[in-house]
């Protein structure tokens, strides 16, 4: 095979690596992935606020019931002295009947409080539920996408591996600075640094070349200097 079939060949390993590693690089998975971690890192300042406050609130609530049940207590304390019969001036009797009814006054407050509390508590209880099913939802999709991600790229990893292989055996027999010389033709060409010259087309950039270029390049034959397509610069290889 003459050497610009060869670079012909080599292109074509090239070109399929090139579509691999842009599929790799676009697979849906990838995305499905990002929109997962990112909702996740979104959702971890909103979730971690509304823990705290309805810790907070939590802890408002047991300081309620502490004083609650303290006022109960105290006031049972004072009415088992009111009527234990050891009192029997009718002013401290009086005094220990109004300090009952201001700490059931006082309880009565603590309690309206508390339940007002409560209504805030069950209120962040269902904020932090939902923050804590979207995160485990995002979690379990990050989880799959991330194990069907692997898989994919292992597989186009795969496939690039045998594509590597092939080019190299492609590439074996051409001299290093034609192999070169087709790398700068590829970068500078978005990929394509040889292609086949069909008729008065290069079909690396589907244009037309000038009737009078095709002709030169055919009448040179193959051991002419290395032709390059005037539109998109890659290395030419006319039909045989």
């Amino acid at each position: 095979m003459p050497d610009l079939e060869a670079l012909l060949v080599v292109q074509e390993h090239d070109t399929a690596a090139d579509h691999l590693r842009h599929r790799r690089a676009t697979l849906h998975e990838r995305d499905t992935l990002a929109e997962a971690e990112a909702e996740l890192a979104g959702l971890a300042a909103p979730l971690a606020d509304a823990v705290a406050r309805r810790d907070d609130v939590e802890r408002a609530v047991l300081r309620l019931e502490d004083e609650v049940a303290s006022a109960v207590a105290k006031a049972s304390e004072v009415d088992k002295v009111m009527y234990s019969g050891t009192i029997s001036s009718p002013k401290e009797l009086q005094n220990m009947q109004a300090e009952i009814e201001q700490l059931q006054r006082y309880q009565r407050t603590l309690e309206d409080r508390e339940l007002e509390l409560m209504e805030r508590q069950e209120a962040l209880g269902a904020e932090v539920t939902e923050l804590e099913r979207r995160c485990t939802a995002a979690t379990a999709t990050a989880a799959t996408a991330r194990a069907a991600l692997g898989q994919q790229e292992a597989a186009i990893d795969a496939e690039l591996a045998v594509e590597a292989s092939a080019r190299a055996a492609a590439a074996g027999n051409l001299p290093a600075d034609l192999l070169a010389l087709y790398g700068r033709c590829r970068e500078r060409a978005r990929g394509i640094g040889a292609a086949r010259l069909v008729g008065h087309t290069c079909q690396g950039c589907r244009l037309t070349i000038p009737a009078t270029e095709v002709d030169r390049i055919r009448r040179t034959g193959a051991d002419a200097e290395v032709a390059h397509c005037d539109n998109c610069g890659a290395i030419l290889v006319p039909s045989t």
